[in-house]
């Protein structure tokens, strides 16, 4: 299931392209018809299709590529244009046929627009409206006001449409790059918590071992006895260094089963999760409680890293751990190292691991510990 972001965005894009296409088969059937009635040879109206259909057909990919970023005009805007020429120059055979040149040469300027700054696409469209016109008037007995006023309205039109468009397309954009961001963010935050403890605990004994080190290698020649003694204080600190590093991994094994689910509430919540918690974890051991709350940890990991989840249920009941996510992108691969650590964790105490998609497009990922 794709998440909210992605699922406007694809909305966007289908509304585009369901416009281009409605144009399409809107000017298909008024030349088609005019061909019917004999207004339109034939030949003419085979050429005018085939016309359309590359016009309206490259439209769409001159639109993605204006959308992903400002750029330069590119060689598919020009060719378009000479499409819009081409069709300018041999649709306004007849009134019948009177709204083709319209929308073809409005689409084409607020195309061009994309790729342009405001005061230049108004120049463009200075340029572009009068000479559409006038070329139709003279080709046609309509009147030159009417075509030019109509042109202009459709013209600004398209333009603001075009723009509100790309506006919305990098809103879009923008929202999904900062809900992965905020998921990173998330995961790596755990990570720089342990590093900084670390760095706390030995970054002075390390110091101070180094010191005590280099004074020992100085004093090896000169004064063996005195350098005897800093090695040994050496020996002392690393031991300490190597106890207190020992300390933390230990308190750090030892996590808190409610902090844990509520560390990952959070996380969830800044990607724009919803997270629905039920827990009963009364009568767990302390040793249970600390192999769930590992459990949790990795599965919400998990969630961030690997799916475009807009939901998250986590239940408890027991010894038994149940985490239920949508957004499964793609199908199941190997496991990352985490869940193969945490399933080797669980099966050394005597529990159970499993994760893998469920019905309904969605992942679980169920641990069981002994109580």
């Amino acid at each position: 299931m794709a998440t909210r972001p992605e699922t406007a965005r694809k909305i966007l894009v289908y509304w585009m392209d369901a416009s281009m296409a409605l144009l399409f088969v809107m000017c298909t059937i008024a030349v088609v018809v005019a061909g019917m009635e004999g207004v339109i040879p034939a030949a003419r109206v085979a050429v005018v299709v085939a016309l359309l259909a590359a016009f309206f057909g490259l439209a769409p990919f001159v639109m993605r590529d204006a959308y992903e970023q400002v750029r330069r005009p590119t060689p598919k805007l020009l060719i378009l244009g000479l499409l819009a020429a081409a069709l300018t120059v041999i649709i306004p055979v007849d009134n019948a046929v009177r709204s083709l040149w319209v929308d073809v040469g409005a689409v084409w300027v607020a195309l061009a627009s994309l790729y342009l700054r405001l005061w230049t696409t108004a120049w463009l469209s200075a340029v572009v409206v009068p000479l559409v016109t006038f070329y139709v008037a003279l080709m046609t007995d309509l009147s030159w006001p009417v075509l030019l006023l109509t042109e202009s309205v459709n013209t600004v039109l398209l333009v603001l449409t075009m723009r509100i468009w790309r506006w919305l397309w990098w809103v879009i954009r923008d929202a999904h790059r900062s809900r992965a961001a905020r998921a990173r963010l998330a995961v790596a935050e755990e990570r720089v918590r342990f590093a900084r403890d670390l760095h706390d605990l030995l970054g002075r004994s390390l110091s101070v071992i180094t010191l005590k080190s280099e004074l020992a290698a100085k004093l090896a020649t000169k004064d063996p006895d005195r350098a005897a003694a800093e090695m040994t204080a050496v020996r002392g600190l690393a031991g300490e260094s190597l106890f207190e590093v020992q300390q933390a991994v230990h308190g750090y094994q030892l996590l808190d089963l409610d902090e844990e689910l509520d560390r990952v509430r959070a996380a969830l919540a800044a990607t724009g999760v919803s997270c629905q918690i039920e827990a009963s974890t009364d009568e767990l051991s302390q040793a249970a409680r600390t192999l769930l709350a590992w459990a949790v940890r990795e599965g919400g990991t998990n969630v961030l890293k690997h799916s475009t989840a807009t939901r998250c249920a986590i239940r408890i009941d027991g010894g038994v751990l149940e985490m239920l996510n949508d957004g499964v992108t793609g199908r199941p691969g190997t496991p990352g190292s985490g869940l193969r650590g945490l399933s080797e964790r669980l099966a050394t105490a005597g529990g159970s691991f499993s994760a893998g998609p469920a019905p309904g497009g969605e992942f679980l990922l169920r641990a069981v510990v002994p109580a």
